[in-house]
């Protein structure tokens, strides 16, 4: 079974809801929380910048939102307190429902605020050190996700201390992701250096023992900073090493990513960053294999033994883990929730940090849970007929990490603000108009399966309520495929006509709302 509807129970929208117009509320909610990725040359597949494009995408977009594929924000809200989160409330999916149901209207266009403009300014525009990658030209073929890693001395003429860092893509429409290490054994700049090509190919890491975490970049990130008299070490002789993700469909484009640091070189309280839950040391039922044909849970755990604050966590695994989660107890019984990520993505994976950092007492124990499904039915699973997977760097291979950003506590690190908010703050402080209102249905279930995922030629939709009657098949641009009437209980689809790929497949009642949505991948 795929993932479900992510809103509380069965939402009926009130029958005064159908005013929700482009210009008074869909376009603050899309500037605000889309258009950032979605604009042109970002990494998203289509542009979202005005309302034709939107409405081109309607469909797409509803079935995204609805599901809460997008924005991509994968922790668990109320599991930890993190800053920065890319959620849209109830209320802006319910007004995307009510404006798709209902023909998805423009309504008066100058009441709609203007497009956004992204002139790339920097955030940190003086930096102490910028690196920047050599221009490269991926490759004019790829058959898989490129992972290129890129080793670049830092010229500095003593250590420092990170107090801020920028990762600024050289490409956006091409980087899907940046993970950025400092590494003062030499192995990096030697394995760059043996590749006649621009860097070397790494999946994972970055291929070298000691090589140190110290930043990351997602679509949407903005520049990080360590809060005051706090920053990571960077020693005087190190390389920055960058691994940038370039999607298959980036083949044959260039990108020259740059990273800009904000140092200082005075007496600051050094950060660590560390994977202290791992697979190598603190696992408790491993070792890390999954059997072909099985799902499997794993637990790590490790006592802190001296009393630290904690600024982020970033969970890693790879294509076959399907969730992560890590929260300590501490000597007196109590739970400190970290993260909790119940549909975990390799594909957008990231570090997230604390509204407020977080105390861990000594003799705190930190767990670590995470589950993989090594079955046909993992759709991200990359071994068609399913392999034993086992510890490594390799697309097929497997991870649990758990990356801790901490710093030795000091009394009243705890209240230290680092972020409140509780939603991104809107596009020019736009509003949406339309009030919305739900009542639930507790006595409707809302479960539905399509299987098998992965598939070939054909999927079967099965769901437990009569009253879903349509279903609409899309791609991820919003472009309808299939529209059609549903038998109930189960009906089978055939997908003969239709190449690989991903594809979202969305269940309507009788009324026209949208129930929910599910991805299915075809492969063959």
């Amino acid at each position: 079974m795929l993932k479900r509807l992510l809103l509380p129970s069965l939402l009926l929208l009130s029958a005064n809801l159908f005013s929700q117009t482009w210009a008074d509320d869909v376009a603050c909610i899309v500037y605000s929380h889309c258009s950032n990725c979605h604009s042109p040359g970002n990494i998203a597949p289509f542009s979202l910048m005005n309302y034709a494009e939107a409405y081109d995408a309607r469909y797409g977009i509803q079935g995204a939102v609805t599901s809460r594929e997008m924005p991509p924000w994968k922790a668990e809200p109320g599991f930890g307190e993190h800053a920065g989160k890319r959620l849209l409330t109830d209320e802006e999916v319910l007004l995307i429902n009510a404006w798709v149901n209902n023909g998805a209207p423009e309504g008066f266009a100058g009441n709609a605020p203007p497009p956004p403009v992204y002139n790339g300014i920097e955030e940190i525009q003086n930096p102490d050190l910028s690196v920047q990658i050599p221009t490269y030209h991926i490759p004019d073929v790829l058959q898989n996700d490129l992972y290129r890693v890129f080793a670049i001395p830092a010229t500095l003429p003593g250590s420092r201390y990170i107090t801020g860092l920028e990762v600024i893509p050289g490409n956006r429409s091409v980087v899907h992701h940046v993970l950025v290490y400092q590494d003062s054994t030499g192995q990096a700049l030697a394995q760059d250096a043996a590749d006649p090509l621009p860097g070397y190919t790494a999946f994972g890491g970055v291929g070298v023992f000691g090589a140190k975490l110290i930043g990351a970049w997602v679509p949407g990130s903005k520049a990080e900073f360590y809060p005051t008299n706090m920053g990571l070490h960077l020693p005087q002789n190190t390389a920055i090493v960058v691994q940038i993700h370039y999607p298959v469909d980036g083949a044959g484009e260039v990108d020259s990513t740059r990273i800009n640091f904000q140092l200082s070189d005075g007496s600051l309280r050094e950060v660590s960053i560390a994977p202290v839950l791992n697979h190598a040391i603190s696992m408790t039922n491993g070792p890390l294999t999954i059997p072909a044909n099985q799902v499997k849970t794993f637990q790590e755990q490790y006592t802190i033994l001296v009393p630290v604050t904690l600024l982020a966590i970033a969970p890693h695994a790879h294509l076959i883990c399907t969730s992560m989660k890590a929260f300590g107890v501490t000597f007196q019984g109590d739970t400190i929730p970290m993260i909790d990520i119940p549909d975990w993505d390799f594909h957008w994976q990231g570090s997230y940090r604390f509204q407020k950092p977080i105390k861990i007492p000594a003799l705190t124990k930190l767990y670590g849970f995470a589950t993989y499904d090594n079955t046909a039915n993992n759709p991200d699973n990359p071994n068609s007929p399913p392999q034993t997977v086992s510890v490594g760097e390799a697309t097929t291979d497997e991870m649990m990490l758990f990356y801790f950003s901490y710093t030795g506590y000091q009394a009243g690190d705890e209240n230290m603000v680092i972020d409140t908010a509780s939603h991104t703050e809107h596009y020019l402080d736009c509003e949406t108009h339309t009030f919305v209102s739900f009542v639930t249905d507790p006595t409707q279930s809302l479960d539905f399966q399509v299987f098998p995922n992965p598939t070939g030629d054909f999927v079967t939709i099965e769901k437990s309520f009569p009253d879903a009657t349509r279903l609409r098949l899309t791609d991820f641009s919003g472009r309808v495929i299939l529209d059609k009437t549903l038998a109930f209980p189960s009906e089978k689809i055939s997908l003969t006509a239709l190449p690989q790929g991903m594809y979202a497949v969305s269940l309507f009642l009788e009324n026209g709302q949208l129930v929910g949505s599910q991805r299915v991948l075809i492969l063959r």
